[in-house]
């Protein structure tokens, strides 16, 4: 039984230090045509086992962690895109089933939402980007508007 501990220490202190030191990657993400902020989302960075994103802030910035929020990114290269870049344009009222009273029905507004970029960079062999990390990095990202 005290094996089975042991083990599982080395494990979670394995993931906890990232498989190594992990550096800054910071930038703002925006648009092409007009260099305004995307206000939503997450970029996400993808390399073999790894995979850290970024919460885009109202203004496009992000800063990217793996394992807790902003922690950083290991040394090496990987491919990037965008995911949850939408805004809310409305609401479409939809029945549900009370799940107290299963006999009886309950409306609900639910969200309806538009998506703001390209679709190519909601795909990380799609949208063509890449980062190369291997110290502190700014990441400046520009997409296009979905048409």
């Amino acid at each position: 039984m005290r094996n089975i501990f042991l083990v599982l220490a080395c494990i979670l202190l394995f993931l906890s230090s990232g498989c190594g030191e992990k550096v800054s990657v910071t930038g703002r993400v925006t648009f092409s045509d007009d260099g305004s902020p995307v206000s939503s989302g997450s970029i996400c960075f993808v390399s073999g086992n790894w995979m850290a994103r970024g919460e885009i802030d109202e203004n496009g910035y992000y800063k990217a962690g793996t394992i807790s929020k902003n922690d950083g990114l290991p040394k090496g290269t990987y491919s990037v895109y965008i995911g949850g870049a939408r805004k809310q344009t409305g609401t479409v009222k939809t029945l549900m089933i009370d799940n107290n009273d299963p006999s009886k029905t309950i409306e609900k507004d639910e969200p309806i939402y538009e998506e703001l970029i390209d679709p190519k960079f909601c795909d990380p062999v799609m949208s063509g980007l890449t980062i190369e990390v291997n110290g502190s990095t700014r990441f400046d990202v520009v997409v296009d508007r979905k048409r």
